[in-house]
């Protein structure tokens, strides 16, 4: 797994020395509700074990999940990602599409991270030749498509491709 680094953030490895965050930033359902079809907040430390397993799982030579990690003060800030997206089905199989997504912890809202670290994701997507790269969000979740706007990620409207649910698409191909 590559490490990334932007001005103020390192995107690494998530440890198991990270289990506690995962926990109590998974845990809050202000983070849980916009993740996946059927959103549930993370009930223990098994779930959170088991979370990370899954996301290890997800990773290839150049698809990942990294834990977005503060510089200057070495905190734990949530998560940025780019891995295949999942097509809509009764298996959800990994399809040739790959999806960024970002999940912040809510005291890391509203300081800009979500967006530096996608930035930093897109630089690596590109650099890897990954194109293009797809962003999907809950209909209401205006946050999260704000920074798609903010990365200059296009709109494609609504779809039902992924993830057995209906989400606001958007591409970084114009």
């Amino acid at each position: 797994m590559r490490s990334l680094i932007s001005p103020r953030l390192l995107l690494r490895e998530w440890e198991e020395k990270d289990i506690d965050f995962l926990l109590d930033m998974y845990s809050r359902w202000e983070v849980a509700r916009f993740l996946g079809s059927a959103p549930r907040v993370l009930a223990g430390r098994d779930d959170a074990v088991a979370t990370l397993t899954r996301w290890r799982a997800r990773q290839d030579d150049v698809h990942t999940i990294w834990a977005i990690q503060d510089r200057a003060t070495g905190h734990l800030l949530g998560t940025a990602l780019l891995v295949p997206l999942l097509a809509s089905g009764a298996t959800m199989q990994p399809c040739d599409e790959t999806e960024i997504g970002w999940h912040l912890h809510p005291n890391a809202w509203g300081k800009g991270y979500a967006t530096e670290a996608a930035n930093a994701v897109m630089a690596y997507a590109a650099r890897s030749g990954i194109s293009p790269v797809l962003a999907v969000t809950w209909p209401e979740n205006t946050a999260s498509q704000a920074v798609c706007r903010r990365l200059g990620m296009r709109h494609l409207g609504q779809t039902d491709k992924y993830y057995n649910a209906t989400f606001e698409l958007f591409t970084n191909v114009s």
